[in-house]
């Protein structure tokens, strides 16, 4: 992050000094040709002498990229009187780079990062088909029974919300040894 800093003068009715060579006057911010300057020294003196006061702009900080568990734990500091204690505990100890993390995004901000999603599958050995095709067992979230996986035999492995599992879902159903393709993110959720 660039500590670079714009500073802009601002009267009490909302109009802002145009610091362009042809005006010295505040004016409605859409009419100012020139609003910032970078000279905080010639921002206060404009300020001083002509009864506004100075705005300083700086660059919005990134957010920073937590996973879902991370960022519970950031929310638990801010509903904290000790935010720094609360992020000390639930990280752990010797934990610092992510204490360092997490009290980054308790003052810069966060976004969840989404979770990676795969298609689950088996390949089917035995007998093929005349044409050698192969054959998949596919599974899906059962649309009948809600909680639950059905298995579905087709010649290619598809791809549909209720056929991708986050690696959490591909533990709770126990399809670790099953294989997995990782769908490319195309904004459609579960």
């Amino acid at each position: 992050m660039s500590e670079e800093k714009l500073y802009a003068v601002r009267d009490n009715e909302g109009k802002y000094w145009d610091f362009s060579v042809k005006v010295n006057g505040f004016l409605s911010f859409s009419n100012v040709d020139v609003p910032v300057t970078i000279d905080k020294d010639l921002a206060s003196e404009v300020a001083r002498n002509s009864g506004g006061h100075v705005v300083t702009l700086i660059e919005e900080p990134e957010k920073v990229v937590l996973s879902k568990e991370q960022a519970e734990i950031v929310e638990h500091a801010r509903d904290s009187n000790y935010p720094a204690d609360c992020v000390s505990a639930y990280s752990g100890f010797g934990a610092s780079g992510e204490q360092k993390l997490l009290i980054e995004a308790y003052v810069n901000g966060y976004t969840v990062a989404k979770e990676k999603k795969h298609l689950v599958y088996k390949e089917l050995g035995g007998k093929q088909s005349e044409l050698n095709e192969k054959k998949f067992a596919q599974a899906y979230r059962s649309l009948i029974y809600p909680g639950t996986i059905s298995w579905i035999l087709t010649n290619e492995v598809k791809s549909g919300s209720w056929a991708q599992f986050t690696e959490s879902e591909i533990e709770q159903y126990g399809l670790q040894d099953c294989e997995k393709e990782e769908v490319a993110d195309d904004g459609m959720g579960c």
